[in-house]
Order: structure tokens, then sequence, then C-alpha cells
């Protein structure tokens, strides 16, 4: 009985700060339902009309960001005034992405679409949430549609497959995945770095991924259980914008890439949408090795948020 408890408790202290997380953002969407039948509202979720719920549920998560992790959020002037794509690394719970959200729109007061795994919009309960926040599917012309309306537009290349199997050493799992590159240069606008230091301290999943792996490449559902919770320290960075720059010449183009060792499309297009995606992912690893130790350390980051001293 001693050992069934004791293995009980550890299981729930491990789980408990996630399932908090998830438990807050539901109750987020019914104080959203409530705001909308008290108030009739029917305008679009994107629109004013919502400012003051949003501005209320940002400064909620705010609250939690600072009280749980510290969070501190740098660069917010490398924010373009008018549209561009922001590229950021998944973690296990991309908690800091939401507090990310909230603290720039209690600053700026400015939303950033975000462009979400279709997994999300399967997920009972959230529909008014997800829309009155701005998480879209993300398809190419959604965001076109998007970045034409002046709005920032956020995308983790890595996605789900970032969150459930990268680790503490913060490694980029992208594969393939070029077409927010494509949609930045059909747009004309630039592309933002993002990383939050310690993310993957805060919370991780299980180190044994080859089950999981296999169920998720089957599934394409999340289904490997981050566990973690501690209030570690959170330091969002933004990067320098990665400028588009229409009078690059196909020359100029293979210079810049010419010493890469990859088989490259000989199309102005195809190389410069190579050459975008790997500006980008250049910039985000020049963020990791800038700010994050690694491998990451749960304790160390711990004492970060503790320590004064700690930088």
């Amino acid at each position: 009985i001693v050992i069934i408890s004791l293995t009980i408790s550890a299981v729930l202290v491990i789980f408990v700060v996630p399932l908090t997380i998830l438990f807050l953002i539901y109750l987020t969407n019914i104080l959203l339902l409530l705001y909308k039948k008290n108030g009739e509202v029917k305008a679009d979720p994107l629109s004013d009309y919502w400012d003051s719920a949003r501005k209320t549920i940002a400064s909620f998560w705010d609250v939690y960001a600072r009280i749980w992790h510290g969070y501190e959020l740098h660069g917010v002037e490398n924010l373009p005034e008018g549209p561009g794509i922001l590229v950021y690394y998944h973690g296990a719970i991309p908690v800091d992405y939401l507090y990310f959200l909230s603290r720039l729109f209690l600053w700026k007061k400015r939303l950033c679409l975000s462009v979400a795994d279709h997994f999300v919009f399967r997920l009972p309960g959230l529909k008014l949430l997800l829309e009155v926040t701005g998480v879209m599917p993300g398809t190419r012309e959604e965001c076109l549609v998007a970045l034409k309306n002046g709005h920032l537009v956020s995308i983790s290349p890595g996605g789900v497959r970032e969150a459930l199997f990268s680790d503490e050493s913060y490694q980029l799992m992208w594969g393939n995945r070029k077409g927010f590159a494509q949609v930045a240069l059909d747009a004309k606008v630039p592309i933002i770095p993002m990383y939050t230091q310690n993310v993957r301290e805060g919370y991780r999943t299980f180190k044994e991924r080859r089950f999981f792996r296999k169920l998720y490449e089957s599934t394409r559902l999340p289904l490997t259980p981050p566990y973690g919770g501690l209030p570690v320290k959170f330091r969002t960075y933004i990067g320098e914008p990665i400028p588009y720059d229409p009078n690059v010449t196909p020359e100029e183009l293979v210079e810049k890439v010419s010493h890469l060792s990859l088989v490259l499309s000989p199309t102005l297009l195809s190389i410069s949408n190579f050459l975008f995606c790997f500006q980008t992912r250049t910039a985000i690893q020049a963020l990791i090795r800038k700010h994050q130790r690694i491998p990451g350390s749960m304790w160390k980051a711990l004492l970060e948020r503790f320590d004064k001293r700690c930088k």
C-alpha cells in the first residue's frame, strides 16, 4: 500500500502542473462563452469588440507567467510595425508562447495570429478561445490574407514533432518544412526568429520515444504525455528580423548558398525559399546558443529563477 501510494503521489506531482495548465485553458474558454452570452456579442472574434475580453485573459496569463516562471520578454522592438512571420522553437508544452501572446497584447495591444496543428481544432470545447486568440490551421491562403491585413503570423516549423521528440539538446526538428519561407516571399514580409530560454527545462517528454514515435507517425496525435512544471526561469528572446530583399539576383542567391552541400533547384524561387528557410534556422540556432545552457539542466534553470545573481 505504501509503495502504491508513493507511486501515485509521484505520478500526480510530475503531471499536476501540465494538467493545471490544461484546466486553466478550458476555464478561459468558459469565461469567453459567458462574456459572449452576457454581452450578446456577435462580432467577428478578431474584431476590436473582443479586446476587453482579450485584455482580461492576457492579464490573467501574464500574472501566472510572472508568478510561476518569472517570465521576461526581450526584443519586442525587433517586431515590425506591419506584417511579418514569427518563427519559434516549440517546447513540450508551448505555454511560453501563450505568455508571449499575452504580454504582446498588454504592451502593444497587438494580436499575433497563430498557426496550429490540425489536431488542436479537434479538441472539444475550445472553439471560441481559438477564434478570439487568432489560432488558425495555417493554409497558405489564410496566412497570406492575414499578412495582407497587417497581422503578425506565428508558426513553429517543428510543430508537434519538435514538441514531442526534441530534448534538452534543443535540436530543431523541421524536416523539409519550408512553407513558411515561401509564404514570406509571396507576401514580401520579414521573418522574425524567437526562442524561449529554459522551455525544455520547464516541461519535458519521456526519454523512451521509439514506441511513442511510431504511435505519432501512425496517428499524427500527440499521445506522448508531457511532464514537469518546475518554476524555472523563462525568458523569451525575439531576434532581429530577416528582411525580404527583392533586389537579390539569382547569381547572388547561388553565391550565398553555394557552400552548402545540398541539391538545389536552379530556379530563383526555390533558391530564395531555401535561403530564407536556412537564414531563419540559423538565426534560431544562434538564439539558442547565445541564451541556453546545452544540455539543459532543470536544477540550474530553477536556480536562475530564484538566484538574482544568475543573469
